[in-house]
C-alpha cells in the first residue's frame, strides 16, 4: 500500500512514521503533486501555527491539491484545523473540507489543553474496536464546535469535536501516534479503511 504524508513544514512527523512502520506500513513523506495524488492513503498531520501552515500550503499549490483528493484522507491536529473553512488562529481561513469554523478555547479554561482526554459518542469505522470514553493525547489551544461532520467528541469547558468526516475526509484533534495502544488501533483503522 502507498501511503503518503504530506510534507509542508508544519511539525515533527517522525512519532508519525515509525508509529506506521509499528503497524508493518511504510509511509513516505512527500509534497509532490503526483506522488500525493497517486497514493493509496494520505495523512495529513500539522503541529504550529494555523496562518504560517496556510502560507506554506500555498507556496507549494498543496491548498489546491488536497481538496480535490479522492482516495481516504486523515487530518491529524492542526492538519484536522486547516481541513476547516476557517481559524481563529491568525484569522486563518482554511481548505473549507468541513464546513465548520475553528474556535479558541475560552480564556477560563487552561490553554493548551495538554495531556490525555477521554472521546465519547464514536460514530464511525474509524473506532472499530475503540470503546467509548477511551483516552487520547491532545496539545491544543483551537478546537472545533460540534458540527454535522462531528463522528467524536471530548469534553474540555464543553463537548467540541475530536474527531470529524466527511466522504474521504476524516480529522482527529488528538495525536493517535501517542495515544498508546488504542491510537494505534485508530491508525490502523484509517489504514484498513
Amino acid at each position: 500500500m502507498n501511503i503518503v504524508i504530506i510534507d509542508y513544514g508544519a511539525g515533527n512527523i517522525k512519532s508519525l512514521q515509525f508509529a506506521i512502520e509499528r503497524l508493518g506500513f511504510t509511509a513516505v513523506l512527500s509534497n509532490n503533486e503526483e506522488e500525493i495524488k497517486n497514493a493509496d492513503k494520505v495523512i495529513f498531520p500539522g503541529v504550529g501555527h494555523a496562518d504560517s501552515a496556510m502560507k506554506m500550503l500555498k507556496e507549494t499549490g498543496l491548498d489546491k491539491l488536497i481538496p480535490t483528493l479522492k482516495q481516504p484522507v486523515f487530518g491529524i491536529c492542526l492538519g484536522m484545523q486547516l481541513l476547516c473553512t476557517s481559524s481563529e488562529e491568525g484569522n486563518t481561513k482554511g481548505l473549507g473540507v468541513f464546513n465548520v469554523d475553528v474556535k479558541r478555547f475560552s480564556n477560563t479554561l487552561k490553554v493548551p489543553q495538554m495531556g490525555w482526554n477521554t472521546i465519547s459518542n464514536l460514530e464511525s469505522d474509524l473506532f472499530k474496536n475503540i470503546s467509548e470514553h477511551e483516552f487520547m493525547y491532545l496539545v491544543h489551544s483551537y478546537y472545533v464546535p460540534p458540527c454535522n461532520e462531528t463522528i467524536a467528541t471530548t469534553d474540555y469547558g464543553g463537548d467540541y469535536s475530536s474527531a470529524l468526516q466527511k466522504n474521504n475526509f476524516y480529522g482527529v484533534q488528538f495525536h493517535p501516534e501517542k495515544s498508546s495502544t488504542a491510537g494505534e488501533i485508530i491508525l490502523k483503522n484509517f489504514l484498513t479503511i
